[in-house]
């Protein structure tokens, strides 16, 4: 039998995540134990990393993150790395939210660019932090898909930026089928973005189908790991020490394969832009 003390607690949590249970009850399934815990974190104001195969149903969290945000009275955005996606994402939430809550950003697109819900490129949210937008003052959370992105030797420094520059208050939903070194990302993550507005303790891995753990703010759901060790508080770091560590991510998400090829130099001996961003 449980304590007043404890059922009070459990009634506090589910009055914080009204949102939840509606947006389950919404659902004609119900959620998966990862899905859940990712939720309930993201409602408590906690970045998130979701990393699990594809059709596990992990977009689930980030669309959930858009509505808790939305209800609360705060934007979302909803970064993807290609126009595709995003033309894809902007039709689905249109459809649950209406045409007058959702805009489009892209490099040639720009539909309700000042709505509550924006679906954008990733870059376009880079360009947005450098700019100083005033769109950004009342972001509640960024959802960025296909995260692993921030591998790519080219365009990975986008994913760095945003992750490291955006504001601080605005919860992170990082979503990814790809993501090999999730124990490394998110203890990264950890770092950069520092305490979140809700504290989170420390808590070590526990058996819930995928693996999760949970650390200062971070919550990581992986199916692709079987153990996670507890991910511990880092000391803040300067930005140059960040981007550097961002640069041994990276080189996890790649793999061995991508590691190998990491010093090959371009035609006329200049060398790549991942050795040159790893130096």
């Amino acid at each position: 039998m449980t304590s007043p003390a404890e059922r009070f607690a459990a009634a506090r949590a589910r009055s914080q995540r009204s949102d939840l249970s509606n947006f389950e009850s919404s659902l004609s399934f119900p959620l998966d134990r990862f899905q859940r815990e990712a939720c309930e974190a993201v409602a408590d104001g906690h970045s998130v990393l979701v990393a699990a195969p594809t059709g596990a149903g992990k977009t689930l969290v980030g669309e959930f993150a858009v509505r808790h945000a939305f209800e609360r009275g705060e934007k979302a955005f909803y970064t993807t790395p290609i126009k595709a996606l995003s033309n894809q994402k902007f039709n689905d939430l249109r459809r649950t939210y209406g045409t007058e809550n959702v805009g489009l950003l892209t490099g040639d697109t720009s539909i309700n660019a000042h709505a509550p819900i924006v679906v954008m490129t990733t870059e376009v949210l880079r360009n947005m932090i450098y700019a100083g937008s005033r769109d950004l003052d009342n972001l509640g959370a960024v959802v960025l898909d296909e995260v692993h992105y921030l591998a790519d030797r080219f365009r990975g420094s986008v994913w760095e930026e945003v992750i490291i520059h955006l504001g601080q208050r605005t919860a992170l939903i990082c979503l990814s089928a790809t993501v090999s070194n999730a124990e490394e990302f998110g203890a990264w993550l950890t770092e950069v973005r520092g305490t979140p507005r809700s504290s989170c303790p420390s808590i070590g891995p526990f058996p819930c189908g995928p693996t999760c753990s949970c650390a200062r703010g971070s919550l990581i759901c992986t199916r692709l790991a079987s153990t996670l060790r507890t991910l511990a508080p880092t000391p803040a770091s300067t930005p140059s020490l960040r981007r550097s560590r961002a640069a041994r991510v990276r080189g996890g998400l790649r793999g061995p394969r991508s590691q190998a090829h990491q010093g090959r130099t371009q035609a006329g001996g200049a060398p790549c832009a991942s050795a040159v961003r790893g130096r």
